[in-house]
């Protein structure tokens, strides 16, 4: 299957200029095509809506394919209208150079930027040279206010009570200058994007079409939505942000995990980068047996890997399994770090071990010393998997990697203790 037909089976092609023509261009012996995919900095971080474009420019690179990443510190002042009924806050120079170095260093994660097939932009190294004068010959003399006026997101902004300021209805102009910049200078012919992006998209092939009479492509893929069907942007919508300090790798990796049979399917295919085959042998073996949820976790586990890498990804599976009642005993060291930055934990002495009354309250799992008591007659606490009797205090060699102690009252009620000073050789947790 070609590449193309690859994008439209996932579900990954919405509109397109010229699908015979991309075809070709993309066909095998063709050389290969500089394409881009850009992202602006009005937050902080990305977030998985984002992680559509970086997935597609993989699979273009991972094809021979040469992927340009672009930051857009210039853009970003500016305020993309498109899939807003309000206008952006205009932000400083210092909150976007700190916008613009996190979301570069995400974008170097996904995608290769270090060789010859990856490139990381950002576009004000070509917009703030720009003289206003210089922008209105070579840019704005080109674009009629028929053509930006008819742009789905120009006239959803005009239909509104606030309507659309000069700033951000020059957006598409900016952007536009962005693919003729980088067609010039860097030989790209294809740009990819969002749905709600086609208006600003199609803008730079027409200039890159009439200021240079060549032809160059487009691409969109279907917008993804949170559940109530807004946007999913950095300021709107339920955002799942890349960034693990504001998403950890578990809370990312649980996403996936619970998605509904309805949607998984879909976004297994767009956001994995395992072969459309292999997919498609999960999904049949997923619907033999839906409860396994083997179709939420191979896709949790593929996508924290790509953003994460292959150790977070493989300690969140095991801190997931572990807080929903998995043996700690066959935890790694890794996962029991990422479930202590999920549940409530603390650092204890290991003289603190002896009173299992005393630790409850300690760790504030029991209220008081006589609900300590009470659940510790109903046998409601378990410590590394095993219930806590009343009258028996906890053995230091029972700890996990010689260190740890996962609490456990009831069915979800945790608390990780790392027990300092008590590090023994432990029969379990030897990973």
């Amino acid at each position: 299957m070609d590449l193309l037909a690859d994008l439209e089976a996932r579900g990954l092609v919405h509109d397109s200029t010229d699908r015979a023509a991309l075809a070709a261009r993309l066909a095998p012996g063709q050389p290969p095509i500089t394409l881009y995919y850009g992202c602006d900095p009005t937050a902080d971080s990305l977030h998985h809506g984002n992680l559509i474009g970086l997935v597609t420019l993989r699979r273009f690179q991972d094809a021979g394919h040469t992927a340009i990443a672009l930051a857009g510190g210039a853009t970003g002042m500016v305020g993309d209208p498109s899939g807003r009924s309000d206008e952006r806050n205009l932000l400083d120079d210092a909150t976007l150079d700190r916008n613009v170095a996190a979301i570069k260093e995400q974008l170097g994660r996904i995608v290769d930027v270090s060789g010859a097939r990856g490139r990381l932009v950002d576009n004000r190294d070509w917009t703030q040279p720009l003289t206003l004068l210089q922008f209105l010959r070579e840019v704005g003399r080109h674009a009629t206010v028929n053509q930006m006026l008819a742009r789905e997101s120009v006239r959803i902004r005009l239909e509104s009570e606030q309507g659309i300021s000069y700033t951000e209805f020059t957006y598409m102009l900016l952007q536009a200058n962005d693919y003729l910049w980088l067609h010039d200078n860097l030989g790209c012919e294809l740009q990819i994007g969002g749905s709600d992006q086609w208006g600003n998209i199609i803008s730079g092939v027409d200039l890159v079409r009439r200021t240079r009479h060549v032809a160059v492509h487009a691409l969109s893929w279907p917008l993804l939505t949170a559940a109530d069907g807004s946007k999913l942007g950095k300021s709107t919508g339920a955002r799942l942000w890349l960034d693990p300090a504001k998403t950890s790798p578990y809370q990312f990796h649980q996403h996936w995990l619970q998605l509904d049979d309805a949607e998984v399917a879909g976004q297994f295919k767009m956001f994995s980068l395992r072969p459309l085959a292999d997919i498609e042998a999960v999904l049949a073996e997923h619907a033999r047996a839906p409860e396994r949820r083997l179709a939420q976790r191979a896709l949790a586990d593929d996508v924290t890997t790509i953003v994460h890498g292959e150790e977070a990804a493989r300690a969140a599976a095991e801190a997931g399994e572990l807080l929903f009642g998995g043996d700690p005993f066959g935890a790694s060291a890794a996962a029991l770090e990422t479930v202590a930055a999920e549940v409530p934990s603390s650092r204890l002495a290991g003289g603190e071990l002896g009173d299992p009354v005393e630790l409850l309250v300690t760790t504030e799992l029991a209220s008081s010393k006589s609900d300590a008591r009470r659940l510790l007659q109903q046998g409601s606490v378990r410590a590394n998997g095993l219930v806590v009797r009343p009258d028996q205090g906890l053995d230091p060699a029972s700890l996990l990697h010689g260190r740890f102690l996962l609490l456990r009252k009831g069915k979800r009620s945790y608390h990780l203790a790392e027990i300092l000073g008590a590090e023994v050789d432990a029969p379990g947790g030897g990973r």
